[in-house]
């Protein structure tokens, strides 16, 4: 039996038409499916268990689509291949896993990313951050500093899975600006913007907007681009 349980919190965290599944425990490597296991190879446990959970959250939610043990294989490009008429991203990290899906009538693109926050040390947050994002979080006070920093993290990672199956663009982490309206809620709104030209955003109307959620240890990232929304293809 797939352990993995459907989380109305984490579809909330993009537009309609998007259902999302989580794991909070190992994933069980005997559950994947014979052509998913084909692709595990030499990998250490510790992939191989999260390997597993992300295939059996992204399972669950496909069913809810009717999509019953289809097996996600692994492209050249190590991207999940989804079945033709849906479109997915999954995410994983120490004690949490998630996948979201929906179907392509509804969304050109998605993207997730969890983080424990706190994990994304000081050291590295220049590395991270663009100037306008390091000026941001000095104006917040020491409690709160490393959440907002892993939300950049995230947002930027959910960001660059959205866009990468639509554009295929490489993107760095000062290649995009993350502003959060409202800082202070558990949860809320994220706006991306484009520091150079990015061939998924040349032809956007507007910011990009996304969600997050601060929960238990963690934060999650979703961002979603609708159907009708304009872009490079």
């Amino acid at each position: 039996m797939n352990p993995a349980r459907l989380s109305p919190s984490v579809s909330r965290l993009f537009p309609p038409g998007v259902l999302a599944a989580e794991l909070r425990e190992a994933g069980d490597p005997g559950l994947l499916l014979p052509a998913e296991a084909a692709h595990l190879g030499r990998a250490v446990p510790e992939r191989v268990r999260e390997f597993a959970a992300g295939r059996l959250c992204a399972r669950r939610a496909l069913a809810e689509f009717g999509i019953v043990d289809f097996p996600l294989e692994v492209a050249a490009d190590r991207q999940p291949v989804w079945p033709d008429r849906m479109l997915g991203s999954i995410t994983h990290t120490a004690g949490y896993c998630a996948a979201a899906v929906a179907a392509r009538r509804h969304l050109k693109a998605l993207g997730i990313d969890s983080e424990v926050v706190g994990d994304v040390m000081a050291e590295i947050w220049p590395k991270i951050c663009v100037p306008l994002e390091s000026a941001w979080i000095g104006t917040l006070s020491e409690s709160e500093r490393a959440a907002a920093a892993t939300l950049i993290f995230s947002a930027k990672e959910a960001f660059y899975k959205c866009q990468y199956p639509l554009a295929g663009e490489r993107l760095n982490f000062h290649d995009v600006r993350i502003d959060v309206p409202a800082w202070g809620a558990g949860e809320g709104e994220f706006r991306l913007h484009a520091i150079r030209r990015i061939a998924v955003l040349e032809h956007a109307l507007r910011p990009l907007e996304g969600r997050y959620r601060f929960h238990e240890a963690f934060v999650t990232a979703g961002i979603g681009l609708a159907a009708g929304e304009p872009s490079a293809q």
